[in-house]
């Protein structure tokens, strides 16, 4: 690869990092807003989780531009990246657990969401497309663990948005309160996963 290329593809890279925070920022926002007045648990931790994927694509942005100034990869500060999105994962597992608990000993009933649903829905549209060119860019860029990663912490979202959709879809044509938690349990499952490979520095091509 040519050292054009490589600067094409980290610019290509930056440029769906900086997309990525002005998108998550502002499904984050709406998400949480719409989770608290509804009481879905599972749809204010996927809005966290948004937050959690700003980060990450923060961290990619940043890291992306000192590549393109330096001409270089800090593979030191690249790595303590990865393990500072990894612990964030893990935060977001907690409180969804704790959460979700909280709610079923409880016994709270949440309100219907229209606002939540159609978030989701825009994210399962919107997350798989922005996933696949992380993923390509970060193929070609030789396998890059930081684009690869970021990738990864996107396509957790569209899975969250799917088991979310799903815990509060239940909910609004059954009635029972417990899909919504138990959603919000698959939620952290899936965190802690991926914390734990961000973590080894496992995030490859999968």
């Amino acid at each position: 690869m040519t050292t054009n290329e490589s600067e094409q593809l980290n610019r290509r890279g930056l440029r769906l990092a900086q997309f990525t925070v002005l998108y998550n920022l502002a499904e984050g926002a709406v998400a949480v807003t719409a989770g608290l007045m509804a009481g879905l648990v599972s749809v204010v931790g996927f809005g966290l989780d948004s937050g959690i994927e700003s980060l990450s694509a923060i961290l990619v942005w940043s890291r992306l531009a000192a590549r393109l100034r330096n001409g270089e990869t800090d593979l030191r500060r690249e790595r303590r990246a990865l393990r500072t999105i990894a612990v964030t994962f893990f935060l977001l597992a907690t409180y969804v657990t704790v959460e979700g608990i909280r709610s079923l000993a409880g016994g709270e009933d949440p309100d219907s969401s229209p606002v939540g649903i159609g978030l989701l829905v825009a994210s399962i549209v919107v997350m798989p497309v922005l996933a696949a060119a992380k993923q390509r860019v970060g193929i070609a860029l030789g396998g890059d663990p930081l684009m690869l990663a970021d990738a990864a912490e996107t396509r957790i979202c569209v899975l969250l948005s799917i088991s979310t959709l799903l815990g509060v879809g239940l909910f609004q044509l059954t009635g029972a309160a417990w899909f919504d938690p138990v959603a919000g349990f698959v939620i952290a499952a899936l965190a802690i996963r991926e914390g734990r490979e961000a973590w080894e520095g496992e995030l490859a091509d999968h």
